[in-house]
């Protein structure tokens, strides 16, 4: 069973659902330690004051604010313990939306939220089921680590899920990030919805850390003694550079029908070859030339059998 982060209650208008809060994602990245590579002794980060050049244990470490460079406010713990947050211990939902609407930039990490008790089964149901059949996102407030959050609460597999939020000040505008509205044919448009829809699927589980897989071969095979395996020639994928928008969706197009099992004769869109499309246009010129014989030789036939049915006019 994961370890509970934070406990507390969900305020529910005058409802309350006690909860335990548990992180809904796992980090399975490979992390490194620094090591003197003379000897393979760990490297520790050390706290310093910059003031005296000593160490300095944790418990003489504080908060500080810094107001200008020659003045720092010191803040202690206490004090920030006696701030007025109401949702100190409670996730307060403030107010409910529609969930399309949310902006995907403003969601942080993700946390479940567990019933915490018996008593806590029926309102936590309750909500929950308020959420599925209305289709709607609750907006709450919390506290946490002595600072106010915005969340979002919203279903996912029967069970409450906790999306800490950023606030609206905290999003940048990107509007001066957009470049210059080019000109785009209609065409280009409908070949890039068209790869588009060839690429979906249906569910992104199958997606890998290529990376860390190919990480976790180089550890085992140095812990083992053994020279780690070097990548075959040709496997990285170098990008391509791009000269014809068109050419370059068709191909993508092509590509991706095929890759997903269908053949060239479904395929609307096929891959340019400049190598046969030149033979074929040779072929192209000859067959006119066929044409044209083949009729003179028919003329000529028809000819000869009209001259040889026609009668002698007499003198």
């Amino acid at each position: 069973m994961p370890s509970t982060i934070w406990s507390g209650a969900i305020s529910f208008g005058l409802v309350t659902i006690p909860i335990r809060v548990i992180s809904a994602t796992e980090d399975h990245s490979i992390h490194f330690h620094q090591v003197h590579l003379e000897d393979m002794g760990r490297v520790r980060t050390r706290k310093v004051c910059e003031i005296d050049g000593e160490a300095v244990p944790q418990e003489d470490i504080g908060k500080g604010y810094e107001l200008t460079k020659e003045q720092t406010i010191p803040v202690t713990d206490d004090e920030l313990d006696q701030m007025p947050l109401p949702t100190a211990k409670a996730i307060e939902i403030a107010a409910f939306v529609d969930a399309d609407t949310i902006d995907p930039v403003r969601i942080g990490d993700s946390y479940y939220l567990a019933a915490d008790g018996q008593v806590a089964a029926k309102p936590y149901t309750l909500l929950r089921r308020a959420l599925e059949r209305s289709d709607k996102a609750a907006i709450a407030k919390f506290a946490w680590h002595n600072r106010e959050r915005l969340g979002l609460l919203r279903v996912r597999d029967n069970v409450i899920v906790l999306h800490a939020m950023r606030w609206p000040d905290e999003i940048r505008d990107p509007s001066e990030l957009a470049p210059k509205e080019p000109e785009l044919d209609e065409k280009e448009i409908e070949q890039a919805v068209q790869l588009a829809d060839s690429m979906t699927i249906d569910n992104i589980s199958g997606f890998r850390d290529a990376y860390r897989d190919a990480l976790e071969e180089l550890i085992e095979a140095k812990s083992e003694g053994k020279e780690p395996a070097q990548p075959a020639e040709g496997e990285a994928q170098q990008p391509a550079q791009v000269v014809d928008l068109m050419a370059a969706l068709n191909a993508s197009v092509q590509r991706a029908k095929e890759s997903r099992g269908e053949t060239g004769e479904h395929a609307t869109v096929h891959e340019m070859k400049p190598r046969k499309k030149a033979a074929a246009k040779k072929t192209a010129k000859k067959a006119p030339a066929k044409r044209s014989a083949a009729k003179k030789t028919t003329t000529k036939k028809t000819a000869a059998k009209k001259s040889a049915g026609r009668k002698p006019r007499s003198a």
